[in-house]
């Protein structure tokens, strides 16, 4: 049995894989902003369930979930940074305050996360780190710079703190998951409040493509939850687990095309290094 915390439980991914963490009898402290969407989780395992309201942003509720954690259940074995929201605004659109709580959440809200349970696992030797990214990470789109900024800001600090964290014992890993069938696009992702007109035909249409994906999506959560129970039964997991066949269509075609430029433009980059003979 190991000790899963777990953020953003109140619906979605994170409710799902609450939901199979339990089931596989394993504890959960799971959280939420409003902790009451959790009451039902806690009624079906008593035994095993802490349920905590936890608001990312918030600097003492993180040290205060941690703290309950380890004195419910002795220290944390799994972190998983799933909080977040999306936001959808061309870059010319994008409102400061509104990126600026955007990066708050799904950025600093997971690296206060980690700074905060990283003592205890460091002490004992072993946990594992799971932060819930995005496939827009790998290829971001049209309307989504912000949100995709933030997942890729995440994932290269997990690339660093998997090495930094690996000789103590401790593991590290991204999930990029494509489109699931959650309440991410009905209730979760936020919009520009102006439009600007010259986008419609950019990060206009992702707006619109908004109205039908909810509830169409080809992902399915309970199976995303079970991938992710999987993943932190590995000793040497991969730094990335790319989620859903759409998400891994495209992160095949993004990093062919990554490797096709940097051949093809190999000649200009080599150019800029010192000729040995001026040197």
């Amino acid at each position: 049995m190991t000790t899963w915390l777990i953020t953003g439980c109140s619906t979605g991914l994170g409710r799902a894989l609450a939901q199979q963490v339990l089931e596989a009898g394993h504890n959960a402290v799971i959280t939420a902003r409003n902790v009451e969407t959790l009451t039902e989780l806690a009624e079906q395992y008593p035994d095993t369930t802490l349920t905590l309201p936890l608001d990312v942003t918030n600097a003492e509720q993180i040290a205060s979930a941690v703290d309950g954690a380890t004195e419910q259940f002795g220290g944390i074995d799994v972190l998983v940074n799933n909080a977040g929201y999306g936001y959808r605004a061309a870059v010319e659109e994008g409102e400061p305050d509104q990126i600026q709580q955007l990066f708050a959440t799904n950025y600093f809200g997971a690296v206060t996360m980690i700074q905060e349970v990283l003592p205890g696992m460091r002490e004992r030797g072993s946990g594992m780190i799971i932060n819930i990214s995005s496939i827009v990470a790998q290829r971001s789109s049209p309307g989504s710079g912000f949100y995709a900024a933030t997942k890729a800001a995440l994932e290269s600090t997990s690339e660093a703190l998997q090495q930094e964290v690996g000789p103590l014992g401790i593991r590290v890993s991204i999930v990029q998951p494509g489109p699931f069938r959650t309440d991410f696009a009905g209730r979760s992702l936020q919009q520009s409040a102006e439009p600007i007109a010259a986008y419609a035909e950019t990060a206009g249409q992702r707006r619109k493509e908004t109205d039908t994906l909810d509830g169409n999506q080809a992902g399915d959560p309970v199976k995303a939850a079970q991938a992710i129970i999987t993943l932190a039964e590995q000793e040497s997991p991969p730094m990335r687990l790319v989620l859903g066949k759409q998400a891994l269509e495209l992160a095949e075609t993004d990093l062919n095309q990554q490797l096709d430029d940097l051949m093809d433009w190999e000649y200009l980059g080599l150019d800029t290094d010192y000729n040995r003979a001026d040197m």
